[in-house]
């Protein structure tokens, strides 16, 4: 080996050396920071979450039938006269009006929020409600928003359990069941579970048909 392949090797065996040191150095220096994402972040924690109101989705059907109106417009307007404009336009207008139509029937407004449906669920499983998770899902042709709780009795560890599903839009308890615990706690420390939120509320998004 010369000597010019050696001080190339020294020189890069030096560079590997100082890797760590000017890593440590750029992290130092705030180059890299974990931060946490602002969903994560109590600090900014303003107050509990709001769930989306579901008529939300009458705003995209609005749109289908806007268009759709208009492409059938355009087709009465033109007919068959135009290159552009066929009956394909014609049937795509009438697509999107009853895709629209369907939306704005399907966009219920959710008048009852999860803490009123845990309510009812309390009342309905009929015992003392511990810890309880509400999910938000959609039942039948119509999309009707309907809550799903899933409550646990208040002993420590639960020694029951139950799940309803209520309304969003009247509150009516549309079906309820609950049984004796089968879960095995025994891994949990007691102390956890019972410092443990006894409601937790949480929306996930889901479709019953």
């Amino acid at each position: 080996m010369t000597a010019s392949e050696n001080a190339a090797e020294l020189e890069n065996a030096a560079e590997l050396e100082n890797a760590p040191v000017k890593l440590e150095a750029d992290l130092s220096d705030g180059e890299f920071v974990d931060v946490l994402p602002e969903d994560l972040d109590l600090s900014g924690f303003v107050g509990p979450q709001t769930f989306p109101n579901n008529n939300r989705r009458r705003i995209p059907a609005m749109l289908y039938l806007i268009f759709g109106l208009g492409a059938v417009a355009l087709y009465a307007a033109k007919g068959e006269s135009s290159a552009l404009v066929n009956l394909g336009t014609l049937w795509a207008g009438v697509g999107l009006v009853a895709f629209g139509a369907y939306g704005m029937v399907a966009g219920w407004t959710l008048k009852v929020d999860e803490s009123d449906a845990l309510v009812s669920a309390s009342a309905e499983v009929g015992f003392p409600v511990g810890h309880a998770a509400a999910q938000m899902a959609w039942r039948g042709w119509l999309s009707r928003p309907t809550w799903r709780i899933l409550a646990y009795s208040n002993e420590n560890p639960p020694t029951k359990r139950g799940i309803v599903l209520v309304d969003g839009v009247n509150g009516a308890v549309v079906e309820g069941f609950s049984e004796e615990n089968p879960e095995d706690w025994t891994q949990f420390d007691p102390e956890d579970v019972a410092g443990a939120s006894l409601s937790v509320p949480a929306a996930a998004d889901s479709a019953e048909q």
